[in-house]
């Protein structure tokens, strides 16, 4: 059983997820105390020493990742909770950590858990806490890191390493500056939103690159581009017009 606390400035919304925890996660999860601010929060997790920290992005007076900086050496697990789909989420999304869209959707609830208990026993989570700040602080630096599934966790990448990802069904490619390939079972779809604000455009259904790495365009029904490597990757027709509308906005 994990002990949990629940960070939320609006009534409603912890009571809401304390009953969803208790009908459908009781087996797991059990809710030991409850804050609505930040300073309740940081005394309740310094007298409870929680596993699982359910936290709030936006709140008064500070929001969640306020905060975590209180914590040099967290020794819980966060799952955050917001109602905006915003910046945050990507900074979240770049940290390999869990978030959870208001209303609460049960599934993706018990997922989160889930994976928040394989991250307890291995204790690999400060590591993520680090890249989040680092990433909230600096939201379109491109040395931030991006965390790539692999068997054992995640090996967090600098953006900047990035040449282009290449689609195969359910999985992607990722072709980095050091004559690495790295493969993933996530999508192109995911890395394409992971990455939109850092110079990367869709170009073909199975290709997305990045604009540091472009060397140059030659026309064609779609074109194709020659990456600083010297790799061609096609450009679809369709997808022609706006790419280079993209690209000519330096």
């Amino acid at each position: 059983m994990y002990k949990a606390i629940i960070v939320d400035d609006e009534n409603r919304s912890v009571e809401t997820l304390s009953s969803i925890i208790y009908l459908f996660c009781s087996t797991e999860v059990e809710v030991i105390g409850t804050a609505n601010s930040i300073q309740e929060a940081y005394q309740l997790i310094q007298e409870k020493s929680p596993d699982i920290v359910f936290l709030d992005v936006e709140m008064p007076h500070g929001s969640g990742f306020d905060l975590l900086e209180k914590f040099t050496n967290p020794k819980f697990e966060v799952i955050f909770t917001t109602g905006f789909d915003h910046y945050a989420v990507t900074a979240i999304k770049f940290s390999a950590l869990d978030y959870l869209l208001k209303p609460i959707n049960i599934e993706e609830l018990k997922q989160a858990i889930g994976k928040a208990k394989e991250r307890i026993e291995k204790k690999n989570s400060q590591q993520n806490f680090d890249h989040l700040i680092q990433n909230l602080k600096n939201p379109r630096d491109k040395s931030n890191k991006i965390p790539l599934p692999i068997l054992n966790g995640f090996q967090f990448v600098p953006v900047n390493n990035i040449i282009y990802c290449e689609a195969d069904e359910d999985y992607t490619h990722i072709y980095l500056n050091d004559n690495t390939k790295i493969t993933v079972s996530k999508s192109i779809k995911d890395f394409e939103d992971l990455l939109a604000n850092y110079d990367f455009f869709r170009i073909h259904h199975s290709f997305l690159v990045n604009r540091d790495y472009i060397k140059r365009y030659t026309k064609g029904e779609g074109g194709t581009i020659t990456t600083e490597q010297g790799t061609e990757l096609p450009v679809s027709r369709r997808r022609k017009s706006e790419f280079l509308e993209w690209l000519s906005n330096i």
